[in-house]
């Protein structure tokens, strides 16, 4: 497949005329049978955005991959880090990575497809629409979203912890634990990341509330999640749980939590 990004646009039935700078993040660790076919998924749905993979020293040889693909396509760009550092910090990696090169939207996603690309024009389209969002969410618990693959027990795990954090964080949208989203730029930089104390998943609902004081205003997106691995033993699944909701409930506990004065989209 070719690397020229001129003629992906010019191939791509999703290209658009928005000025708008995107770059479309995924962290990775031991990823190199998965993440070639999403890149170029990403490039067919979203050829005028630019990717940053953040890759935590992967022994499979991602990270190598990676170099190569950067050299032969000017919109890959890849961030090495020393060893598995965890999701958050990846995520808070991208962030600064964006706010630095003066980015318009930064959009993450994992990179086995789970989330589909094909997902990425209605997620930029949604920041776009009047009236404006910082935040849109692919959703997986409004009108036309689900999850594929998961076990029963797995999807009352994920419908308890965004319960949990919609409670105790004053949190309004329905997929607070989701990590498919794409933020406005202008946004993030008002957030101080050496507040942030998440390392793991509880990083997405801490986000979002560090962003709900900052004065975001929020919007849903319809997904459908496709879980590519499954858990097989309930202990870990209940192990899980159990430390996803006390991370939620130290970071409510460690703030006082105002309410109010928080705007959603139309889910």
């Amino acid at each position: 497949m070719t690397n020229d990004p001129e003629l992906h646009l010019a191939r791509s039935p999703f290209a658009t005329a928005s000025g708008a700078r995107t770059l479309i993040t995924i962290a990775t660790y031991n990823e190199i049978e998965n993440l070639p076919p999403p890149v170029e998924e990403v490039f067919f749905y979203s050829p005028q955005a630019e990717l940053l993979v953040i890759d935590d020293n992967s022994p499979d040889g991602t990270g190598q991959w990676l170099d190569r693909k950067a050299a032969e396509d000017r919109r890959v760009h890849a961030l090495h880090r020393g060893g598995k550092l965890g999701l958050g910090t990846a995520t808070v990696a991208a962030m600064q990575y964006a706010i630095e090169h003066d980015y318009d939207y930064m959009l993450n996603m994992d990179a086995d497809f789970s989330h589909h690309p094909r997902y990425l024009p209605d997620l930029i389209a949604g920041m776009e629409r009047e009236p404006p969002v910082d935040v849109m969410i692919g959703s997986r618990y409004v009108r036309g979203g689900g999850v594929e693959g998961w076990p029963l027990r797995r999807k009352l795990m994920s419908r308890c912890v965004n319960f949990y954090a919609r409670s105790l964080l004053g949190l309004r949208a329905s997929d607070c634990s989701g990590a498919f989203r794409c933020y406005r730029v202008a946004l993030l930089k008002k957030l101080d990341f050496e507040l942030i104390r998440s390392r793991g998943y509880s990083f997405q609902e801490e986000i979002l509330w560090r962003l709900k004081q900052a004065g975001a205003r929020f919007g849903e997106t319809p997904i459908v999640f496709a879980f590519v691995l499954l858990l097989h033993r309930g202990y870990h699944q209940y192990r899980l749980i159990c430390w996803a909701t006390n991370e939620v409930n130290r970071v409510a506990h460690s703030h006082s939590l105002p309410g109010g004065g928080w705007a959603t989209g139309t889910t």
